[in-house]
């Protein structure tokens, strides 16, 4: 049998009224999402208008100096979006709420390679047009700007700014381990310091008596306080607060074991099923290790609950801690939760050790019996990480599960399905009226995405958590 149905309840529709909220709802969020694009663009088209206007449309007045601005505003632009990167890596509330921490970090990625051939055409532009205003040759240029103060320092921030970007390709990001290049990547901050000297001494954005000194000290302020305040300050004032501490590891499977945390007011926190904490066990050989892991169960009271599947030497150390351990915090994050519904009904789609955050969101979101369906590929019919468990809250909260056991197919479905014709329309007859949650391995969650949105919902409808870093 390609699927097998374990509960399924009456269907009800609800009046448009009951509708209304999860409509709203998803209304303000895209709002927030329309505002932060609207800022970042304006942000770059400030930069560049406050140069013309502080004097730079002057220098188009030869091709020379033509040059020399357009390679001005290259550096302006990159510079610009270097700090736009930082606010978007700042896990600033705002932020998280409108798009989550996965979306907003997929953007500071896409940005670095962008970013990175900016500044090396700053560099270019640069060199080619002082050669031209001085009559010099490329090579003596190069010299003479090497022996100027504070442009070793910024060719050095250039370097650091390169590391970090190749090193963040997928064909590179895959060969480090996380922690190691987690550390590279945090030499993004010493790039940026040391590209300030020589906007000092050469590029003027910090001259006195223009607008372009107050709005990028603004800018430049307003990146490193989001850092200290979200980074830093606030996950530290949470982890002393909280006092978390590991009071039990259950071992639920080969290599996946279930930790229940205990702290002091954890409702404090505003923590919901689907969201996800990063955690640090302060243990000896962990502590410096940063984990981002799913909430597998609604919080309730003083407890939280995570489920860890030991794939790495990180993960299998996690596995492997004990009762007692003290664990500090970050978050909680991401909007695979109830802040990004905008339909009445609801499709939960897991695979593997994706089925944590689905199970958790199962018991906290807000539906009626038979609003809810649950799709569980695993590969055999009673065989699944939670799967007990998830049973369960179907059967308690009237939602209806089905699991799909067997080999994968070309997509995301088994063979055994593929074969009889299915898909996820046919699973959810009122797939148009429903929010789509999934999470699972990269490539089959892109799978069963492309699914939906081919099915015709809406951007705003599918919801996708990503596990990969």
């Amino acid at each position: 049998m390609a699927f097998l149905l374990h509960d399924a309840r009456g269907l009800e529709r609800r009046s448009r009224e009951l509708v209304a909220p999860e409509r709203r709802r998803a209304s303000r969020r895209l709002w927030r999402v329309d505002l932060l694009q609207a800022a970042a663009v304006a942000t770059v088209a400030i930069a560049v208008a406050l140069f013309l206007a502080d004097g730079g449309a002057a220098g188009f007045a030869d091709p020379a100096g033509a040059v020399t601005e357009v390679g001005i505003i290259a550096g302006l632009v990159a510079t610009d979006l270097v700090l736009v990167m930082l606010v978007l890596a700042a896990r600033v509330p705002f932020i998280e709420r409108a798009v989550g921490q996965d979306a907003a970090m997929a953007l500071h990625r896409r940005l670095g390679k962008p970013v990175l051939l900016l500044l090396l055409a700053h560099a270019v532009l640069l060199v080619a047009g002082y050669a031209l205003t001085d009559g010099s040759g490329l090579v003596d240029e190069v010299v003479s700007l090497w022996n100027t103060p504070d442009i070793p320092l910024a060719v050095a921030g250039l370097a650091l700014f390169l590391a970090v970007v190749v090193t963040s390709l997928v064909a590179v990001r895959r060969r480090f381990r996380y922690e190691v290049w987690h550390g590279i990547h945090l030499l993004v901050y010493l790039a940026v310091l040391a590209a300030l000297p020589h906007q000092f001494s050469l590029g003027g954005l910090f001259a006195e008596g223009t607008w372009q000194r107050w709005y990028w000290l603004l800018m430049t302020i307003t990146a490193f306080a989001a850092i200290a305040v979200f980074r830093l300050g606030v996950p530290a004032y949470r982890s002393l607060r909280h006092r978390l501490v590991v009071e039990e590891v259950e071992p639920i499977a080969d290599g996946i074991v279930s930790i229940r945390l205990r702290g002091v007011a954890l409702d404090r926190l505003g923590a919901t099923g689907g969201q996800f904490f990063v955690w640090r066990f302060l243990a000896r050989g962990q502590w410096w290790q940063a984990h981002p892991y799913s909430l597998s169960a609604a919080p309730r009271g003083g407890e939280l609950r995570i489920t860890v599947r030991a794939l790495g030497r990180g993960s299998a150390g996690v596995a492997a801690i004990r009762p007692g351990t003290r664990v500090a915090l970050e978050g909680p994050y991401g909007i695979f939760s109830e802040a990004s519904r905008s339909r009445s009904r609801l499709v939960l789609v897991a695979a593997g050790i994706g089925v944590t955050p689905v199970r958790s969101l199962l018991e906290s979101a807000s539906f009626r019996p038979g609003e809810a369906i649950v799709l569980l590929r695993t590969r055999a019919a009673d065989e699944g990480w939670l799967l007990d468990e998830v049973r369960q809250l179907c059967h308690a909260r009237g939602a209806t599960l089905i699991t799909i056991p067997g080999r994968r197919g070309t997509g995301w479905l088994s063979e055994a399905a593929e074969q009889q014709g299915l898909s996820l329309a046919a699973f959810v007859p009122a797939i148009a009226d429903s929010d789509v949650y999934v999470c699972g391995p990269l490539g089959w969650s892109e799978a069963v995405v492309a699914e939906a949105r081919s099915a015709g919902l809406r951007p705003e409808q599918v919801h996708h958590e990503r596990f990969d870093w």
